[in-house]
């Protein structure tokens, strides 16, 4: 084991969040030894407590516990990618150049481990470091059941550039939803708040956000603004619709929250959902029944941000997954009936 370490944070690794730094460091310090000093307290910056997903600033002093040695047993990660896992996470790539990568995450993939996820994009990175040293970098991310476009930074730059323009709202997210019962007016804004409630488990694990009216948002403990804009496209009558959203905030579950508080909960949605009979609403559950799969019916559709190197807009565009292409065709919907921009009268 190494002695305690205090490390300053330098310039160019600033806005680096802590977990994503400390294993730049250590390669052999897995997340969850990350997390378990986090938790312990005995991972410190500036002599305070701090999460995994901290960012960091230039000249902030880290406080580092002792850490096992390089190659020892109880420290060596489980980086190994089976070739069935390579092979799926590359055909996941819709676009690649020398600063990003550009996936159609899978739903059911989740983005970065956690309690009881052991595989995810973050570890099958490995697979994707192509001709380069290093594994591409996470700058975002999406939930687990949630596919679509997810982008990695290939160096450490471009993770920079595109951290900040996400942090800074410079980049455009449109995601396409199946929903219960059509959505009136057909283009709106939500505006209810978010406020975490509490999950089950010893680390929160099902965690679930509740909505909170606008107006008693700032006198909510713990609730944050969130806004959301949607547009409905088609409409199967009165039982479903082709839903597109812009979070115009990115808080979590917001857009599985927010459609499920205005009574159109995204179909397949178990956590908000409810149940195939209970009317929420205008709208009913998420349990559509028949041949229309209980799968999570959101996807990321596209991603619009600034090259980090070349400066110019580019727009990344991810493919349906099977199960929703399949709900698509059973309604009788094709992609290119979707307008361009769904929000361009909101603009």
């Amino acid at each position: 084991m190494s002695g305690v370490q205090n490390l300053i944070v330098a310039e160019e690794d600033a806005d680096q969040r802590l977990d994503r730094w400390l294993r730049r460091m250590f390669p052999h310090v897995t997340q969850g030894r990350i997390e378990k000093m986090c938790r312990k307290g005995e991972l410190r910056v500036e002599g305070g407590r701090v999460k995994p997903a901290t960012r960091l600033e230039a000249g902030q002093k880290v406080r580092i516990p002792p850490l096992p040695h390089p190659g020892s047993q109880a420290e060596r990660p489980q980086t190994r990618v089976s070739e069935a896992d390579a092979r799926m996470i590359r055909d996941a790539v819709i676009y690649m150049d020398d600063h990003v990568i550009a996936l159609n995450k899978p739903a059911g993939l989740a983005t970065q481990g956690g309690s009881k996820q052991t595989r995810h994009v973050d570890g099958l990175a490995e697979a994707l470091t192509f001709e380069f040293d290093e594994k591409p970098r996470l700058v975002h991310r999406l939930d687990k059941d949630t596919s679509g476009v997810l982008l990695l930074a290939r160096t450490r730059a471009a993770a920079q550039a595109l951290t900040a323009a996400i942090r800074h709202k410079e980049t455009r997210k449109i995601y396409w939803a199946v929903v219960a019962g059509v959505p009136t007016p057909y283009l709106g804004e939500i505006k209810y708040g978010l406020v975490k409630a509490g999950g089950h488990g010893r680390r929160g694990e099902g965690e679930k956000m509740i909505c909170v009216h606008p107006r008693e948002v700032d006198s909510t403990p713990g609730a944050k603004r969130a806004i959301t804009q949607y547009a409905t496209l088609y409409r199967v009558a009165s039982r479903a619709a082709w839903v597109a959203m812009e979070p115009i905030t990115g808080r979590t579950h917001q857009l599985r929250a927010h459609m499920a508080e205005i009574g159109h909960p995204i179909a397949g949605d178990g956590k908000y959902g409810g149940s195939a009979q209970e009317n929420m609403g205008d709208g009913w559950g998420s349990k559509m029944g028949g041949i229309i799969s209980n799968k999570l019916h959101l996807h990321a559709r596209s991603m619009t941000f600034e090259h980090p190197e070349t400066r110019k807009p580019l727009t990344v565009t991810a493919p349906l997954p099977e199960h929703i292409a399949h709900t698509f065709e059973t309604f009788g919907w094709t992609v290119d009936l979707a307008a361009d921009d769904p929000f361009e009268n909101l603009r």
